[in-house]
């Protein structure tokens, strides 16, 4: 039996401001994970309505009360590959290659990345909030096939 793609939709660094244009490409994914600094929950309601979400707690959530409940790494696995999602991969306190991770989701500095690095592919969506300094606004997806994964990133216009 084929297995069927995922498309999983990434997004950090909202910052309590979900733009109409990420909504709108994030619209059809199987699963979503949120980078953190997400500012608000109702942020993550909003993605929830679109499809599953699975987010991390960003340094400027920690002051917010409803962010307790937000956990500050997770680990995943969809479609039969394993995923880590930190905020600041500066932070990062695993071997992900040794772990047995395949793809590690961070946010943070706002800087759209990704790339492979001694078999793990890491990847920054860079930030979907307000603009900052002359960094583009943007977005990701993981495409996930038969354990295979790619990545992308979508400015916003």
């Amino acid at each position: 039996m084929r297995s069927r793609r995922k498309r999983v939709g990434l997004i950090s660094d909202t910052h309590g401001l979900l733009r109409p244009e990420a909504l709108a490409f994030l619209r059809d994914c199987d699963a979503i994970i949120h980078g953190g600094d997400i500012g608000d929950a109702s942020i993550l309601e909003a993605l929830g309505k679109i499809a599953p979400v699975s987010a991390v707690r960003g340094n400027n959530d920690e002051r917010d009360a409803w962010a307790a409940a937000v956990p500050e790494t997770q680990r995943l696995s969809i479609g039969g590959v394993t995923i880590y999602v930190l905020h600041a991969l500066a932070l990062i306190d695993i071997d992900p290659a040794a772990s047995g991770i395949a793809v590690v989701v961070s946010g943070h500095s706002h800087r759209p990345l990704v790339e492979e690095r001694g078999g793990v592919l890491y990847v920054n969506p860079g930030s979907a909030g307000p603009r900052r300094f002359k960094l583009p606004v943007s977005v990701g997806e993981l495409l996930i096939e038969n354990r295979i994964v790619s990545a992308r990133i979508v400015e916003l216009s």
